[in-house]
Formats: structure tokens, C-alpha cells, sequence
């Protein structure tokens, strides 16, 4: 009689309902943390930090294409040292290059804002012009005492900006010490513990995310670029209407639009003191493009976001929207990379 065979025993699945806990445990952490750094105003520090992870391995990664494994690490740090000297130095004559008197930056600004309300003035109902100062020094005495009568709200401008600033410093600081520590090619096969894994892997697709939106936020930059340079430099001048620094204003739309919302308000702004210098028609047929054109960048940064990060436009939208209700501004500007990064966990654990 033939021995029956004993059943092949079962192979052992505790672990894995164990690990799969503990992957969603760790994402619902992350996305506690992603809301708390909205609570505590600290969208600086975490852009900041995402930025200097991201620039760390891309530099790393071109290093070690050229460079035996030993060399890129030292190659790295001095290709990030010579980038981050060169991105303060522009900045620095940026702004040295806007307040120099001697360039005609702060003057050129005053002459334009004196040309303006001489302008508004000669065509401004009388209760209008009447409240309009008499001249640029009056205008900046007007300031002057506005300035002296809200000494306390200024201080409390110059110390947000300062937090602001140290956030900027310990922020990249923080994201060029993790892009340091975590290895070449993505989170270890084998880390010391699995909860060191599943951080690994948060980090590296919240970087994802910010890279994702970054990329998309550069094309969004170029349309509205190259729709601001048609408007300014194609078809006023087909009109016979010439914005004094138009070449400058396009430039800095660009620059300006690589930070979602706000730069583009302050574009804006730029154009439209420009454009009233011309005329007050002017000026105002500028603001309604350049509200248009904001809308529209609306729109299409849902749609080009969306399509980078393989979300519905309308899904994107609605982020935005519920984000910005809850934290203003700071939540709209932060909704892209948070929609980008939910949705890459979501895929990565198979849940979607």
C-alpha cells in the first residue's frame, strides 16, 4: 500500500498583513506630518529641503556617471558648493543691481511711478486727483509717514522675514544632509530596520512628487513667459503703445513664475505700474490680460500638473481648492505636491 504523502505545508503569511500595516501606518504618518508642516507655517523649510534632496542626487547621480564610485561623493559636494555660490552671488547683484542708484534701478522705478500718477492725474476724476500726492518726493514723504505710523507691523514684516529666511538655511541644510545619507540609486534593499525602509521610501516619493511638479511648474513658466513677451513686445507695439521695460518685464516673468501664485502676482503688479505709465487705459486693459492670463495658468497648472502626475485635472482642482480654504495660500501653492504625493503612494502600494 502506498504511503500517502503529508500535505505540503502552507507557506507563512503573518508578515505580510504585519508589513502592510505598517505601510499604511507610516503614510498616514507622513500625510499627518505634510498637514502639520502647513499648521506650522513651515512651507519654506520643507520646499527648501525637498529642493536641496532633489539637487544633491541629481548632481551626485551626473557625478558618478563620470567619476569612479569613491570620487563622486567629494565631486558632488563641489559641484553643489560652486551651485550654491553662484545662485547667492545672482541673487545678490539681483537685488543690488534693483536698489544701486548708480544703475538706475531704484531711480529708473521712482521716475516710472512719478510718470504714473502724473498720468492718472490728468485723467482721474478731481476727488481722485486731489488725494493723489503732488509729486515723487511727495510720494515718498506719503511713505515715509506710513512707514513711522505702522513702525510695529513693519517689524513684525521684517521678522517673518527673517524666520523665513533661517527656515530657507535649515531646510536646505536638512534636505542636502538626507540626499548625503541615502544611497545612490534609491532606499537600500536591506536597511537596519523596516521602519527605517518604509521612511526611506516616503521620502523618496515625496522627492518624486516635488521633481514631478517643479518640471511641470518650468513649463507652466514658458507659456506664460512667451504669452507675456507676445502681449508686451508683439502686440502693443503693433499698437503703438510702448511699455517701458518690456524686455526686463518678461524676464522677470519668467523667473517670477517659477513660484506658483505669488510670483505671478508679483509680475503683475510689475506690468501693470509699467503699463500705466503709458496711459491709465492702458494700464487697465494690462490688469484685465493679466487677469485673464492668471486664470488661465490656473487651469492650465492643474491640467500640466495632472498630466505629469497622472491625476484628472478636476481632482487636482479640488485639492487645491479644499487646501487653500483650510491654510490660504500656503495651502494652494503646496496642493500640487501633496496631490502628487498621495497619488504616488496610493499606486505604490496598489491600492489605486
Amino acid at each position: 500500500m502506498a504511503r500517502v504523502k503529508p500535505p505540503r505545508p502552507l507557506p507563512d503569511t503573518t508578515a505580510l498583513p504585519a508589513t502592510e500595516a505598517l505601510h499604511g501606518r507610516s503614510v498616514l504618518f507622513a500625510a499627518l506630518a505634510l498637514l502639520a508642516v502647513l499648521w506650522l507655517n513651515l512651507m519654506p523649510a520643507l520646499f527648501a529641503g525637498l529642493g536641496g534632496f532633489v539637487l544633491y542626487r541629481w548632481i551626485r547621480g551626473k557625478a558618478r556617471a563620470y567619476t569612479a564610485s569613491w570620487q563622486s561623493r567629494p565631486l558632488t559636494a563641489l559641484l553643489l558648493a560652486v551651485i550654491l555660490v553662484v545662485l547667492a552671488f545672482a541673487v545678490f547683484e539681483g537685488v543690488e543691481l534693483l536698489l544701486s542708484a548708480s544703475s538706475g534701478g531704484l531711480a529708473k522705478l521712482l521716475q516710472l511711478l512719478a510718470d504714473t500718477l502724473d498720468q492718472i492725474r490728468t485723467s482721474a476724476p478731481a476727488w481722485l486727483a486731489n488725494r493723489l500726492p503732488d509729486s515723487a518726493a511727495a510720494m515718498q514723504e506719503a511713505i515715509s509717514g506710513w512707514l513711522r505710523s505702522h513702525a510695529g507691523q513693519v517689524q513684525h514684516w521684517s521678522r517673518q522675514a527673517l524666520h523665513v529666511i533661517v527656515d530657507l538655511i535649515v531646510g536646505l541644510a536638512i534636505g542636502l544632509m538626507a540626499g548625503a545619507s541615502s544611497p545612490a540609486s534609491g532606499p537600500a534593499p536591506e536597511p537596519p530596520t523596516l521602519a527605517m525602509r518604509l521612511a526611506q521610501q516616503r521620502l523618496w516619493h515625496l522627492a518624486g512628487a516635488f521633481g514631478d511638479v517643479v518640471a511641470a511648474q518650468l513649463r507652466i513658466s514658458l507659456i506664460n513667459t512667451a504669452l507675456t513677451a507676445v502681449y508686451l513686445l508683439g502686440v502693443l507695439p503693433a499698437l503703438d503703445f510702448h511699455v517701458p521695460l518690456a524686455n526686463t518685464l518678461v524676464a522677470f516673468t519668467f523667473f517670477a513664475s517659477l513660484l506658483p501664485i505669488v510670483g505671478n502676482l508679483l509680475s503683475n503688479a510689475a506690468i501693470t505700474v509699467a503699463a500705466l505709465t503709458v496711459s491709465p487705459f492702458l494700464g487697465a486693459v494690462s490688469l484685465g490680460f493679466l487677469v485673464v492670463v492668471h486664470k488661465l495658468e490656473y487651469f492650465l497648472n492643474a491640467r500640466i500638473v495632472g498630466v505629469r502626475i497622472r491625476v484628472p485635472a478636476y481632482g487636482l482642482l479640488a485639492s487645491m481648492l479644499v487646501l487653500e480654504a483650510a491654510f490660504g495660500v500656503a495651502g494652494l501653492v503646496a496642493a500640487p505636491i501633496y496631490c502628487a504625493w498621495l497619488v504616488r503612494e496610493l499606486r505604490g502600494g496598489r491600492w489605486i
